[in-house]
């Protein structure tokens, strides 16, 4: 029962970062969703920013696993980029996948300790090798233009990040806008003979 309760605290606590943000989300305020009692969140977590950790890292997880599956089966190196970048997009707007943690101001740049700071580092780069892995291929078998696959691919995801930014928190996305964006980066991965 007790891992229920720490799975249930989890769960709510990454549903009210994503609503609140790290500064507005408090102990008490998740003690109360859960209806646990508040000693319970500092006997499974510690404190905020552990608590906040775990929510990293569990959507950080989940995130992982979805890109390696939708690269995985790609034809080719262009396809595996296109998935990739397609199901980044999917999972950033799925009310489920509790993305709004890693989108929102989060103190992950300014964690406390160095251990927790590279915790989170590690994690990001094995969402980055997923594209890394699916731009060599597109290298190896001639479907993707010349390029630095580990430069592309921070290009890449500064791209998804700013776009899912636009997306969820500003007023000014059009309809239609992460379909443009799959176009803009299909068009500057094709080579020109295959355009």
């Amino acid at each position: 029962m007790s891992s229920n309760k720490k799975d249930l605290l989890l769960q709510v606590s990454k549903e009210l970062f994503g609503e609140y943000g790290y500064n507005e989300t408090t102990f008490k305020r998740i003690a109360e969703r859960a209806g646990v009692a508040l000693g319970l969140m500092t006997h499974h977590y510690g404190n905020k920013e552990k608590l906040f950790l775990a929510c990293g890292l569990d959507v950080l997880s989940d995130f992982y696993s979805h890109l390696k599956a939708a690269t995985q089966n790609s034809p080719d190196g262009l396809h595996a980029i296109l998935s990739y970048c397609k199901a980044y997009l999917d999972y950033s707007v799925d009310p489920k996948s509790n993305w709004l943690v890693l989108v929102r101001c989060s103190p992950y740049s300014d964690m406390k300790t160095k251990s927790d700071m590279n915790i989170m580092k590690e994690k990001f780069l094995e969402i980055h090798q997923i594209l890394i892995d699916a731009i060599n291929m597109g290298l190896k078998d001639g479907s993707i233009v010349r390029v630095d696959p580990a430069q592309t691919a921070l290009t890449i995801v500064s791209l998804m990040v700013g776009v899912n930014r636009t997306q969820v928190l500003t007023p000014y996305a059009k309809e239609g806008f992460y379909d443009h964006v799959l176009g803009f980066v299909r068009h500057a991965m094709t080579p020109p003979d295959r355009k």
